[in-house]
């Protein structure tokens, strides 16, 4: 059975890894800054170089694609180039450097394909440029307003409408992704936590993307001088503030085991150490697979008092999303291609977001996960061993030699 080039997809990842090196072993290569350009330009010469044809639509997404033998719909896999900020390097490059692998493998061993086989760069995945994540993708799916996404800015007040057209990545809108010219959808990615490396498993064949939501709770207090308030006085946001958090972390512990929940964003004002707190500001988000857990989230924030130590409390959702369910004999073909390679493998749910979510609207998609050391990511530290990605490779490439043939 034929496999990928583990040292060709080592010298990938290595060569992509000085785009945007920080110098401690991690990336920053935001979504049209010069490292990221320079990422795309490597990216679309080394597919020119294996004769594949390359053309972007009018988002900057990148499709390189190899012509098949038959007149058919292309199978389609891929991820981003595009990092957080003090990144690593293999959340999502490594998608689209094993689909590129895949292609040159296929190349090179001078296999036949019926359906065309294209690799496809979604452009800023990560939204840590332009808010918000998954961006293209998104748009393309109908999940945001095209009109709000190109007016985001950046931190200096550049549009990402202005930066796409500056890139020189900006092609024909007639080249977006459909569900004529395209049979389906692969992402391979890292997991992004630790429950591989944990069970020692090669892989995870991706059932889904579980479904969360995301609340703003504001409390308000009075500013007064630290100094001479007595305490029983005081309206105080953050004091106020405290007690939510400890009252949403013990409520929902006694929700389901897999529910995950965090107080990501915090914030207070005047923020001076001789004030009195008089504003308070934090996100709960929250994930799980169930919608039903979804709902008793909610619940418990909407059962917080309207008044907490004398300050007024408010709340407001900011965003969710639906579990999303991969469709199944995709699943079950990812699941036969680890299978055939007989590599450990397990069923999971991702509680990541990614690009695969909002294509599964459109086509058929499905995602493979490989492990990550610690569960880092989204830092220097993230890691995957070669080994570990060349593993998940011949199973991506297996899945797609699957599908072609059926």
């Amino acid at each position: 059975m034929v496999s990928c080039s583990k040292e060709r997809l080592q010298e990938k990842i290595q060569t992509f890894s000085t785009f945007g090196d920080t110098g401690n072993k991690g990336i920053t290569r935001l979504c049209f800054t010069e490292p990221n350009l320079k990422a795309r330009e490597e990216f679309t010469s080394r597919c020119k170089a294996l004769g594949m044809e390359v053309k972007t639509d009018d988002l900057g997404n990148i499709y390189a694609t190899l012509k098949g033998t038959e007149d058919l719909p292309a199978i389609s896999m891929g991820s981003h180039l595009d990092s957080v900020i003090k990144g690593g390097n293999y959340d999502g490059v490594l998608g689209v450097l094993t689909g590129l692998e895949v292609a040159e493998t296929i190349v090179k061993e001078n296999i036949k394909t019926r359906h065309p086989i294209t690799v496809i760069v979604w452009t800023n995945e990560e939204g840590s440029r332009f808010p918000p994540a998954m961006m293209s993708s998104g748009i393309l799916a109908g999940k945001f307003d095209e009109e709000t996404m190109m007016a985001s800015k950046d931190k200096d007040g550049v549009t990402f409408k202005e930066a796409l057209e500056a890139s020189g990545y900006k092609g024909d809108r007639a080249n977006r992704l459909n569900d004529k010219e395209y049979k389906a959808f692969f992402e391979l990615h890292i997991e992004q936590g630790p429950v591989l490396e944990t069970e020692k498993m090669d892989v995870a064949v991706v059932e889904g993307v579980v479904g969360m939501v995301n609340y703003e709770i504001k409390t308000r207090g009075q500013a007064n001088h630290a100094g001479t308030i007595p305490m029983p006085m005081r309206k105080d946001a953050l004091y106020a503030m405290t007690w939510i958090i400890e009252y949403l972390h013990d409520e929902l512990s006694k929700l389901d085991s897999k529910l995950v929940y965090t107080t990501g964003e915090f914030s207070g004002a005047p923020n001076v150490h001789t004030v009195i707190p008089d504003h308070v500001r934090i996100t709960l988000d929250s994930r799980h697979q169930d919608p039903e857990v979804i709902k008793q989230v909610v619940e418990v924030i909407k059962r917080i008092p309207e008044v907490v130590r004398e300050c007024p409390v408010a709340y407001r959702e900011q965003w969710a999303r639906d579990t999303v369910d991969f469709k199944a004999d995709m699943v079950d073909i990812v699941e036969a291609g680890a299978k055939a390679y007989n590599y450990s493998y397990k069923r999971m749910y991702s509680g990541a977001g990614h690009d695969a979510q909002y294509i599964a609207d459109m086509i058929p998609s499905t995602m493979i996960f490989v492990p990550s050391i610690s569960g880092f990511s989204h830092c220097e530290d993230e890691t995957t061993p070669f080994d570990q990605c060349w593993k998940g490779c011949n199973v991506l490439l297996q899945s797609v030699l699957t599908l072609d043939q059926q």
